[in-house]
């Protein structure tokens, strides 16, 4: 059985980058390359697509040692210090009964930067040797990786939050750690990595598939 896809270049047309309207390639040699909608710049494809995404993923990857190696957090109430990486503070929610909120950070702040850089991995290695497996599979791969990408930043929040309320209420000393500014440099590098990658290219020397 020969499956055919259809896509944006192979009817000649592109995909706008910002509304992703279909704009035929008569209309950009004709009027103008920008798009009639939102007037953004037309492109058949994200210029370096694959090497600014390979050396973001390969910086998040260096980054993503220390952000769990080195505290996340430092709290001094009495003279005693006491740091935490994003393990640390897992395993302490879980001793103190906390599963939940135990289970919400272990998920935002460790497997879900796991996942993104693997899958991103994935998809890169995917389209460099052109893999002709689950086109759909893997182009629904991304969406669901840059959509829960942004929920990596729930531990930052949460650290942003207590040091503002220890401040106001001047019982203690919160302080980030090195290990906060390295996660929140993975969270933000794998961010821009997802938007560098152009998913138009895993749809590429496609044309059948049988």
């Amino acid at each position: 059985m020969t499956e055919k896809f259809v896509t944006a270049q192979s009817i000649d047309a592109v995909s706008c980058p910002l509304c992703n309207l279909l704009v035929s390639n008569s209309y950009r040699r004709t009027k103008s390359n920008h798009c009639p909608r939102c007037d953004g710049e037309l492109s058949s494809r994200k210029k370096n697509s694959l090497n600014r995404t390979w050396a973001l993923l390969i910086t998040a990857s260096i980054l993503y040692v220390p952000a769990n190696i080195y505290p996340i957090l430092t709290l001094v109430s009495f003279g005693k210090s006491t740091t935490n990486t994003i393990v640390g503070g897992v395993l302490e929610l879980m001793d103190a009964g906390q599963w939940t909120i135990a289970a919400i950070v272990f998920i935002a702040s460790v497997l879900v930067p796991i996942f993104k850089i693997v899958a991103l991995f994935f998809l890169v290695i995917s389209v460099q040797f052109n893999f002709k497996w689950q086109p759909k599979r893997r182009a629904v791969l991304y969406r669901f990786t840059e959509f829960i990408g942004r929920w990596s930043m729930i531990d930052i929040f949460m650290i942003s939050i207590l040091i503002a309320l220890v401040k106001l209420q001047a019982i203690a000393t919160v302080e980030a750690g090195a290990g906060a500014i390295a996660f929140a440099a993975v969270v933000i590098i794998t961010m821009f990595a997802a938007m560098t990658f152009d998913p138009r290219l895993i749809w590429d020397k496609l044309g059948e598939k049988v």
